[in-house]
């Protein structure tokens, strides 16, 4: 099976506009996080979508930069931009991932992928609710679970949020489970303070190379209360880029 990752991605963030593309040692947002994602192995080819807003040609430009296709289409309606990238690379399994997190784990990705490949769930996520902190989220799901949302979503939450209607009309659903409750940490930008925390794990970790994960990062939060201080008030907006 083909398995597609696609990376949403957008200029008009309400809290930290052009988010995605602020840098960490002298890197984007986004393209650390493509650097990251390539090192799975379980992962066929990457795309990035993207809305036709002209801003959003600054997203299409870097990720050409670092060698992976791009779709452009509707800004609000993110199940169908989402489809149309899937369809465009004949995916047949796609992996959900938001262009916040540039500290994501491609070793929890290519496990991740290996439970879904081997299961007979319909959805394999994991997130906070399984005990993650946010910023290491995934979705894994057959392409044609996403067309079957594509061609019947009809609530505005529904097209916006790209995932809903699974969770609305399927329940043979994982969480992928922490060994440890690390909900409470927070790596994903979505405010100046989330950028903060994120810039000192990169100064700390970030020596030119992707080779620190999530065990690392976790370790670095632990050691550093005041760091990890920065953001933990943030409330977490849901996402819709």
């Amino acid at each position: 099976m083909k398995v597609v990752v696609v990376i949403q991605a957008r200029m008009g963030s309400s809290r930290l506009p052009g988010k995605v593309l602020k840098k960490l040692c002298g890197k984007t947002v986004l393209g650390h996080l493509v650097e990251r994602v390539k090192q799975c192995k379980a992962v066929d080819e990457i795309i990035v979508a993207t809305t036709t807003k002209e801003y959003d040609s600054k997203i299409m430009d870097e990720s050409f930069n670092y060698g992976v296709k791009v779709f452009r289409g509707s800004e609000d309606d993110v199940l169908s931009r989402y489809y149309y990238a899937a369809l465009e690379t004949n995916a047949e399994v796609v992996v959900r991932i938001t262009s916040d997190c540039p500290l994501f784990d491609p070793h929890l990705l290519e496990e991740a992928i290996e439970i879904y490949k081997k299961s007979i769930y319909d959805v394999v996520r994991l997130g906070v609710d399984g005990g993650f902190p946010r910023g290491f989220d995934m979705e894994i799901f057959h392409f044609k679970l996403l067309e079957e949302a594509y061609q019947n979503a009809e609530e505005s939450y529904q097209r916006e949020h790209v995932t809903p209607y699974l969770y609305d009309n399927h329940s043979n659903i994982l969480s992928i489970k922490s060994n440890e409750d690390l909900s409470m940490y927070r790596v994903t930008l979505d405010t100046i303070e989330d950028f903060q925390v994120i810039n000192a794990i990169y100064q700390e970790l970030y020596r030119g190379q992707h080779d620190f994960y999530f065990q690392d990062i976790i370790k670095f939060l632990k050691l550093h209360p005041e760091i990890r201080a920065i953001n933990a008030n943030i409330e977490q907006k849901s996402r819709s880029c």
